[in-house]
């Protein structure tokens, strides 16, 4: 790697460490002053009760610490106070669970979601996680409110709605037995398309001889009731109008249908509206057309069951819509003709359980739409929060049918629930700090189109337990300057100090910053900590592991010795720069084992009796006798002869131990290999020594020695010798080397003798060639000299005096 890019490495590296180092323990970061700052920092961290905790130079704030931090530090776990968060269910009704026709329950008898009421402690940081139950519940109620758009393109519509009661009536009886039906219409707002147009007009809005009735804004014809001929009759006195432009006014309308519960007659109960037009919409922004500015202000103004307020608010927006659907937990069914469907599948993407359908050119269809528009919004459950709390943040897991999960936003939801049917989701809350008040705080949770809701109250552990039993002005903290709980000393406002014995304004006296000074020197501190009243307050570390400490911040537990690059070899710890080190081990970087056993040779004794264990290794007396417990060292010098004549006798019956070899040489294991390359190779766990010995017919063997892991000796020797050649054919293999030498001189010279013939053969010709040749040497008629000659015409003559 180029020498460059290993230091940015490096220092990358570093830098990142030390940035996890300080982002992994936040408490100390947080410079917590009390233990109910301490708590809020995250739910890591505690804070340690224990008046005796701080060491001399240690600052209130390092009683708040990681637990296992402060255990290592010394503060037993009766000591650290560290609050957790709860929860406590309040309400938590069953499900209901029961079959179509069976008994008659009131709407707000049915259960779907479970529980319906809980509180929970939160601790910052720390979530709460609850599970929630949701089960669609057979033979649920339901509210339809059918609003039509009333325009002249609607003419053929009508007719074929006017029967809708009944006809729905009967279909909806399948589903549930509790049903009732509502309709409304709309036109367009009386100022917009008709500004230049003369009051007749705008009493019959229709061309020609069309008897239409005066535009309006919307009308509630009929409130919700059970009672479907109802529905018909009064649906088929409604006349058709007019405006001019193509959008409609169905905004205004879908915002007092919304708003004005009273008065439509809803019921908490499963709610759609049925949206018919075969026309685009007005929204906000375009009153400015007829001159109407004021915003929506989202709230009913029906009189006589007309909406009074078009001509003096504007259309809604989307998303005030949107707000208001969900929060009178309606579900919206768009019923549009095919040349509209696009825009209204992009308004059925910012509306939460909405559908769109398909209406035929005269709204034939419109029963069929509605059922299957309200099975697919009643097969999906979403769920919703109210507005959350500063700080706090929640997620959600859903469980659903088929083990299908999901999390984040598909989380919030599942789909193709039957009547029956449970799906689960767990809900986690997490509260990231303490609201500036303090006060509890509700939120509720709800699927959206159902009226049922979770309510949940949270409140939230700012202080500690601790806390309650603090003692105002006490005199442990100097003369009552502060306030004794959990430990230590929280000042009152403008004092400091451990045990607020100083005034703000005396903390940078000079004669307080003279107490500060480690033998009348001139470093404040040792300059690694601050004067606060006399009285020195070491600095914090970017590695919250490591502290400064002592009267003076002189000490620290992180600039002692190291071995294998770990402080105090990882066998002790730092106290003011020294190593206090672990049991059975010693040392400046507590790097020298006390433990023998290590230095036990086979025979059991301690390196082997010919050396003193030092810090887990022998140290041998004998240079013949080394390697780890003093065994013989196969790698010394004189190792290959003293074990040749045993080798010898043992692999080729030869030598002077042949005939005792059995006797005196069974002490190592002997292996036969067939060559050199067979032989053990450097590199092994055990020493090894390679040999090579010559015998008496001058015939070399190749061996090793080693003692093995187990203590056994082990030889390896190649199972041939490696002789040389005999006396008889040295002469002739020198004579053959002669012969071939003298041919090929013989050779040499007869190719130099035959280049030298050719080269003067190659001369004399030439030569030859030479005397014959004939040159010509006339001028060549286009030669022209390249000089040419000029004279000064006055050369010679004397000069004119003047």
């Amino acid at each position: 790697m180029d020498l460059k890019l290993l230091l940015i490495s490096t220092l990358l590296g570093f830098i990142c460490y030390s940035s996890a180092q300080q982002d992994g323990n936040e408490c100390i970061k947080a410079n917590a002053k009390s233990c109910g700052e301490c708590i809020q920092v995250g739910a890591k961290c505690g804070w340690c009760m224990d008046p005796e905790f701080l060491k001399q130079g240690e600052a209130t704030s390092t009683r708040c610490d990681e637990l296992e931090s402060l255990r290592k530090r010394g503060c037993s776990s009766a000591k650290v106070e560290n609050p957790r968060g709860s929860q406590r269910v309040l309400k938590d009704k069953v499900v209901t669970n029961r079959n179509k026709g069976e008994g008659n329950l009131r709407p707000e008898d049915i259960t779907q979601i479970q529980p319906q009421k809980l509180t929970l402690s939160l601790r910052s940081g720390e979530p709460q996680s609850f599970n929630l139950k949701f089960k669609r519940a057979e033979d649920y109620p339901i509210d339809l409110y059918y609003l039509m758009d009333l325009s002249y393109s609607m003419k053929d519509d009508l007719e074929n709605v006017k029967n809708l009661g009944t006809h729905l009536m009967l279909e909806m009886s399948k589903i549930t037995t509790d049903f009732k039906i509502g309709f409304g219409s709309f036109v367009e707002k009386t100022v917009m398309p008709y500004i230049s147009t003369t009051p007749a007009k705008l009493l019959n809005p229709c061309t020609g001889d069309q008897n239409c009735t005066s535009p309006f804004s919307y009308k509630n014809v009929l409130k919700l009731t059970s009672n479907g001929q109802e529905f018909n009759t009064l649906v088929g006195q409604q006349q058709i109008s007019g405006n001019l432009d193509s959008p409609e006014g169905g905004f205004d309308a879908i915002m007092q249908v919304a708003v004005c519960g009273e008065h439509i007659g809803w019921r908490n109960v499963t709610r759609l509206l049925v949206f018919s037009t075969d026309a685009g919409f007005h929204f906000a922004g375009d009153g400015k057309l007829g001159g109407i500015v004021l915003p929506n202000d989202g709230k009913c103004h029906l009189e006589n069951d007309m909406y009074t307020m078009s001509h003096y608010y504007d259309y809604p927006s989307i998303a005030h819509l949107v707000q208001k659907l969900s929060d009178n937990n309606i579900q919206t069914i768009f019923a549009i003709t095919e040349e509209f469907q696009p825009v209204y599948m992009e308004l059925k993407n910012l509306i939460p359980k909405s559908a769109v359908g398909t209406l035929s050119a005269n709204s034939s269809n419109v029963i069929n739409l509605i059922i299957d528009a309200y099975n697919s919004l009643s097969s999906e459950v979403i769920l919703e929060n109210s507005k959350l709390p500063e700080g706090v943040t929640i997620m959600y897991q859903s469980r659903c049918k088929n083990g299908v999960t999901g999390e984040g936003e598909m989380g919030r939801k599942c789909s193709n629930i039957s009547i029956g049917d449970e799906v689960f989701f767990i809900i986690s809350i997490t509260a990231k700090q303490c609201p500036k008040m303090g006060k509890p705080e509700t939120i509720k949770i709800k699927p959206l189109g159902f009226n049922e809701e979770v309510e949940i109250t949270l409140n939230f552990i700012c202080e500690c337990d601790c806390h309650k039993h603090g003692i105002e002005n006490s005199e442990i903290c100097h003369n009552g300057n502060g306030t004794y709980e959990c430990g230590a000393c929280r000042c009152n406002e403008g004092r400091i100090g451990r045990q607020c014995e100083c005034s703000t304004n005396e903390v940078t006296s000079e004669d307080l910053d003279k107490s500060c000074r480690k033998d009348n020197g001139t470093d404040i501190c040792s300059n690694n900590g601050d004067c606060v009243c006399g009285t020195c307050e070491c600095k914090k570390r970017e590695n919250p592991e490591e502290r400064y400490s002592g009267k003076f911040c002189e000490c620290d537990n992180f600039n002692c010795d190291r071995s294998n690059n770990k402080l105090c070899g990882g066998h002790g710890h730092c106290e003011c720069r020294v190593c206090i080190c672990d049991a059975n081990w010693t040392g400046s970087a507590c790097d020298c084992s006390l433990d023998t056993t290590t230095c036990l040779a086979s025979n059991k004794q301690i390196c082997n009796g010919r050396g003193t264990c030092e810090c887990g290794t022998c140290k041998c007396t004998d240079p013949k006798f080394q390697g780890p417990s003093c065994e013989i060292c196969p790698t010394c010098p004189g190792v290959c002869t003293e074990h040749k004549e045993c080798v010898q006798c043992r692999a080729f019956g030869t030598g002077e131990k042949k005939d005792t070899c059995e006797r005196d040489c069974s002490y190592f294991n002997l292996i036969k290999v067939k060559d050199r390359g067979k032989l053990p190779q450097p590199g092994q766990a055990f020493p090894l020594m390679h040999c090579k010995e010559r015998d008496a017919n001058d015939c070399w063997f190749y061996y090793t020695y080693a003692v093995n892991n187990k203590t056994e000796k082990e030889v390896h020797v190649v199972e041939t010798l490696d002789c040389p050649a005999g006396p008889d054919i040295i002469p002739i293999v020198a004579g053959v080397v002669a012969g071939i030498v003298l041919i090929g001189l013989a050779l040499l010279l007869i190719w130099k003798l035959l280049m030298i013939i050719h080269d003067r053969r190659e001369f004399a010709k030439f030569e030859k060639e030479k005397m014959n040749a004939k040159w010509d040497t006339q001028e060549n008629p286009i030669y022209k000299s390249p000089i040419n000659k000029f004279q000064n015409p006055n050369y010679g003559h004397k000069a004119v005096v003047l």
